[in-house]
């Protein structure tokens, strides 16, 4: 009996083994992904990225893939939706910045000059130096600092030495206060709801919330767009970057 169980095991192990294989081989990867795009099967890798997204969690690398393979399916609006996704996790990714740039090319609306303060540009240029795990770290690291710059300061009784980590001191709050709130504004855009996406070719933005609302303004696939009013189910008041508000029907956008 036992020599039939051995046998019946030998000769069953590789049926075993095949069924694994095609089990995982089932699974959406990543890798599977950036095959069927490599191939040219870009709704494929679509389908697989979304997969993973969905099974995983979100990633800079996921979300810039998907944007990609979005684009090449000729969906401009979901191409620059990720992109957003994956410069919202790191500002500092340069690949996306650039195809995020390139996809904006390709819209059909011209968009107004944003003009701001240049206090406001270069604080914001500053704080996308680095995505939000750097700044906490650098917030952590220089609070350490502080505080053993303050702890040399009061027990330390040389007064070059006190006047040295007296300025260590001052310097070290500055950047973990600044490291601190760089890493709350991203933290806080990161989690944003406000902003979102066209996705149809073509939407009116409307004076009212109905259809038959005045017309303002024709508007096209990948603008974004800022909800003001989001109490209704079926419509969101919205505001342009040229400050033009009104509104749209919720199913012809998506958030980042």
């Amino acid at each position: 009996m036992r020599k039939i169980l051995y046998i019946f095991y030998f000769l069953t192990l590789p049926l075993f083994a095949m069924a694994q294989e095609g089990m995982e081989g089932n699974i959406p990867t990543k890798e599977l992904g950036d095959s069927a795009y490599s191939q040219g099967d870009y709704d494929k890798a679509v389908n697989i990225y979304e997969s993973v997204l969905a099974d995983q969690g979100h990633s800079v690398e996921l979300y810039y893939n998907l944007g990609n393979a979005y684009f090449r399916s000729n969906m401009l609006g979901k191409a620059i939706l990720n992109y957003e996704r994956a410069l919202r996790l790191d500002p500092t990714d340069d690949d996306v910045k650039a195809n995020l740039e390139y996809a904006l090319d390709k819209t059909k609306d011209e968009l107004a000059e944003n003009y701001e303060v240049f206090l406001v540009s270069w604080l914001t240029a500053v704080v996308n130096i680095f995505n939000i795990n750097i700044w906490a770290t650098i917030g952590v690291v220089s609070f350490v600092i502080l505080l053993l710059a303050v702890f040399v300061f009061l027990f330390n009784g040389k007064s070059g030495v006190r006047k040295t980590m007296l300025v260590f001191a001052i310097f070290s709050l500055f950047v973990t206060i600044f490291a601190n709130a760089s890493a709350l504004h991203l933290y806080n855009k990161m989690n944003d709801t406000t902003q979102a996406i066209v996705m149809r070719e073509e939407v009116s933005l409307k004076s009212t919330p109905d259809n038959s609302g005045t017309v303002l303004i024709k508007i096209h696939e990948g603008r974004k767009v800022n909800i003001v009013d989001d109490t209704m189910n079926e419509w969101k008041e919205v505001e342009l970057e040229d400050g033009t508000v009104g509104w749209l029907q919720a199913g012809v956008i998506e958030r980042i």
